[in-house]
């Protein structure tokens, strides 16, 4: 089964819902989930390109190039900036970064220690912090830190899919 690609996909942010509580532990499981994934897969699978797309190392990789992203998209919302900042939609901070030489347990050490800083700031959030929002600079729609975080998560799974697809091949 094929997965649509990530800009292709529509994001609707209308829910009034909070499920703040639920993102978060997504969120806080991503380094737990993906050390469960990559942990029944050889060195040399972890590194093998397919179709000249990135390597599962490189999906890890991926995760942590983004996160300060996000970290830095929270300070945008909390700071009421009108605009989120924008990000390099060619990726190549990935695409450069030579994720493939790296160690992958230092990988995923890596997000884990990332994800840890974004989950505990989420943490310290209220209720109307968790609403406040800011435009999304590519989706060009407002985007409240419960959507924001959503749609890490979902980045997130897209990511764990991925992984998952290359290494049944």
């Amino acid at each position: 089964m094929k997965q649509i690609k990530w800009f292709d996909r529509k994001f609707e942010f209308s829910s009034e819902q909070n499920i703040f509580p639920s993102i978060i532990e997504r969120l806080e499981c991503a380094p737990a989930n993906l050390r469960h994934l990559i942990d029944q897969i050889s060195a040399e699978k972890l590194i093998t390109k397919i179709d000249e797309k990135w390597s599962i190392q490189e999906n890890v990789g991926h995760l942590i190039d983004l996160e300060p992203l996000w970290q830095g998209r929270l300070e945008d919302i909390l700071n009421d900036k009108e605009f989120l900042r924008p990000t390099d939609l060619e990726n190549k901070k990935t695409d450069l970064a030579r994720h493939n030489e790296k160690d992958i347990n230092v990988l995923v050490a890596e997000f884990r220690n990332l994800r840890e800083a974004t989950i505990n700031a989420l943490k310290l959030l209220s209720e109307k912090e968790i609403n406040k929002f800011a435009l999304h600079p590519r989706l060009k729609t407002p985007m409240r830190t419960i959507d924001l975080f959503f749609f890490v998560a979902e980045h997130d799974d897209h990511h764990f899919a991925q992984i998952g697809h290359l290494f049944s091949k």
